[in-house]
């Protein structure tokens, strides 16, 4: 699917907080795969930004309660 890629995300965390969501229902509410949700996951793989804001508006959080991406400022 492309380069590993250094945004982490709480996706897992996140559907289990939401009454145990499986990866097909995410997949399903956002019209992907569950391939692609598995590969988002395991950071395998980083959602456009489009997929992403639908990710949080499933979960009903800000963006970046999903989506992290590391502070390299030294």
């Amino acid at each position: 699917m492309g380069k590993p890629t250094s945004v982490t995300n709480s996706v897992r965390v996140l559907r289990f907080a939401h009454g145990e969501m499986t990866q097909a229902e995410l997949a399903l509410r956002i019209g992907v795969t569950r391939q692609t949700i598995i590969a988002i996951e395991q950071g395998r793989y980083s959602p456009s930004l489009e997929m992403a804001f639908q990710i949080a508006r499933v979960f009903h959080v800000p963006l970046d309660d999903v989506f992290q991406y590391p502070d390299t400022e030294n």
